[in-house]
């Protein structure tokens, strides 16, 4: 996530030290770097080390990369890594970090592995026991959460939303359970018909946040359900800039008598009835008192009935 960042890093007084150092003894390994989802003054000082120090600095787009580190005075070894080009690029990677290579990972904006292809290259080189090492900093999602004043306990980040509009209401649906706040990326020209989906999907009521430009000059955050907001963005039209996109929980659904004692009826009895009743307790949004005291009744209702059914053999 993220364009042509607004701010500029602070200008360096004549004789003044760098922003970052270069350390000869980096340790081996694939190091995670996070870059500014739009203000470049977000970038971390260790992680212009890290940039600075690096064998090699792996980036989707080399010239995106070319600009921050060049603001920041950096100069790297800079290598292509991409959704077009992983498959064919991460062997000889593997092979540099098994031979001690130590090689940054960066995406164009925010927290690699987040809507990226980075992921297979951590997960190939955890397997060969490479090590991997995690520069924290700006991460879209988390600084829309942040913002959003929807429930930060629990919350699932969803990327971006098929662009079809049945493909994403099927999408929607199987996130429809899900007891916490939501996270999505979208498109400024597909928030309209997206949002729309939501409301009727997820329900019109559920509180939601549309995050744009986080960062930059033009931030905004604007707050209300989601049929507020559909009917908001279809009469000003497809925003600017880059969109997060949250919607908050829903209420949790009221299970009905034969639910509970379907899955009373399924439960392994085995188990301890404390932990049984938990679980379904959880699983179905209820009191666990209300699953113990049903699962007693039904244990009793079926002990008097094959007392009675041995009463008729005799």
């Amino acid at each position: 996530m993220g364009d042509s960042p607004q701010e500029q890093p602070p200008q360096e007084q004549a004789g003044a030290s760098r922003l970052f150092r270069v350390d000869p003894k980096l340790a081996p390994g694939l190091y995670v770097v996070s870059t500014p989802i739009g203000n470049l003054r977000d970038i971390t000082l260790r992680a212009l080390d890290i940039l600075a120090s690096a064998d090699i600095v792996c980036a989707e787009d080399t010239r995106v990369a070319s600009k921050l580190l060049s603001a920041f005075g950096v100069s790297a070894r800079l290598r292509p890594y991409h959704d077009h080009n992983g498959a064919q690029a991460r062997p000889a990677l593997l092979n540099e970090l098994q031979t001690g290579a130590r090689i940054a990972l960066m995406s164009d904006a925010g927290t690699p592995l987040v809507s990226d292809p980075g992921y297979k290259l951590v997960r190939e080189a955890a397997e060969l026991g490479i090590a991997v090492y995690s520069i924290p900093g700006a991460s879209a999602p988390l600084a829309a959460l942040a913002s959003s004043g929807l429930p930060t306990d629990c919350f699932t980040f969803a990327g971006f939303p098929p662009p079809r509009s049945s493909a994403r209401k099927a999408f929607l649906r199987e996130l429809s359970t899900i007891r916490g706040t939501l996270i999505f990326f979208e498109g400024p020209s597909r928030l309209v018909a997206s949002l729309a989906d939501m409301a009727e999907v997820l329900g019109p009521a559920r509180e939601a946040a549309v995050a744009r430009e986080l960062t930059k000059k033009f931030e905004e955050t604007r707050r209300g359900t989601l049929a507020e907001l559909a009917a908001h963005y279809a009469e000003a039209g497809p925003p600017r800039g880059e969109i997060v996109v949250l919607v908050g929980p829903g209420e949790a659904p009221v299970a009905s008598e034969d639910m509970l004692d379907t899955a009373i009826a399924a439960a392994d009895e085995s188990r301890p009835m404390k932990e049984v009743a938990a679980e379904i307790a959880a699983k179905l949004g209820l009191g666990r008192r209300t699953v113990y005291e049903r699962m007693l009744e039904l244990r009793q209702d079926n002990a008097e009935g094959e007392d009675s059914d041995s009463a008729g053999e005799d």
